[in-house]
């Protein structure tokens, strides 16, 4: 089965390196090239694609923005200078987030997700079931969670947890300087801790109340770690204080 792509990107350079790389996947077809989010609609009018390479920062229109306007993107793998819209493009659910420069092997990994996407479509009964998300659960009264990490399952004490922060369809669980990302929402997680004394401080952060060490204007520092304070949290937080 053949991917059709179109890629999107304002840079010349980008594009060529696109197609150096698909030229050695025998199951990738670039169908255009794009170099605005106008030519993007355009293009996407004429034809039908399977999938978009697509960059953020362009002239008019932001790759983002592009995907919100459309009523049915194609699935679509993002490619950008600038990691800090990695949060705003998974939770548009795209495929994957290429950080520029990016590898062959990082450019295929990609790809393997569209196509298993596209292969669950195509064929639905050969995909695995898909299984209601769980919260976040105590494992005994000592309050462990068992978190899923990749192919693994990870035990990890409520009380080593510095905070938490959400990341698309995902969540960074902060704990001893390390670091476990696991598919579940912040929201999930609030619910779960939230009577053991964890708080939202943030739209994206949840924080153990006791942990914290310092609190400096719009900022909180637990251990060595800076969390920012949301404007809407921020009197839930002063209350909490008392």
């Amino acid at each position: 089965m053949k991917i059709r792509a179109l890629v999107i990107d304002d840079e010349p350079l980008a594009h060529e390196i696109v197609k150096k790389y698909a030229s050695d996947i025998d199951f990738l077809e670039i169908s255009g090239h794009c170099y605005d989010a106008m030519q993007a609609y355009d293009a996407l009018d004429r034809e039908q694609v399977d999938m978009l390479i697509l960059d953020i920062r362009m002239p008019k229109l932001k790759g983002t923005d592009l995907l919100k306007s459309l009523p049915r993107a194609p699935l679509t793998v993002i490619a950008s200078a600038y990691p800090e819209y990695a949060l705003e493009g998974f939770e548009l659910d795209v495929c994957d987030y290429l950080l520029k420069p990016f590898s062959f092997e990082r450019f295929l990994q990609a790809l393997m997700k569209v196509r298993r996407r596209l292969n669950d479509r195509v064929n639905p009964t050969t995909a695995e079931p898909v299984k209601p998300k769980a919260e976040p659960k105590s494992a005994d009264a000592d309050n462990c969670l068992f978190l899923k990490d990749g192919k693994k399952i990870v035990r990890l004490d409520v009380e080593e947890i510095d905070y938490l922060e959400s990341y698309g369809n995902y969540v960074k669980v902060w704990h001893g300087g390390q670091m476990t990302m696991t598919p579940d929402t912040l929201t999930a997680f609030e619910n779960r801790l939230g009577e053991k004394g964890f708080l939202r401080v943030h739209k994206s952060f949840l924080v153990p109340f006791h942990k914290i060490r310092e609190i400096d204007g719009n900022r909180i520092f637990i251990r060595e770690n800076e969390v920012p304070v949301g404007r809407a949290y921020r009197k839930v937080l002063e209350d909490r204080l008392g």
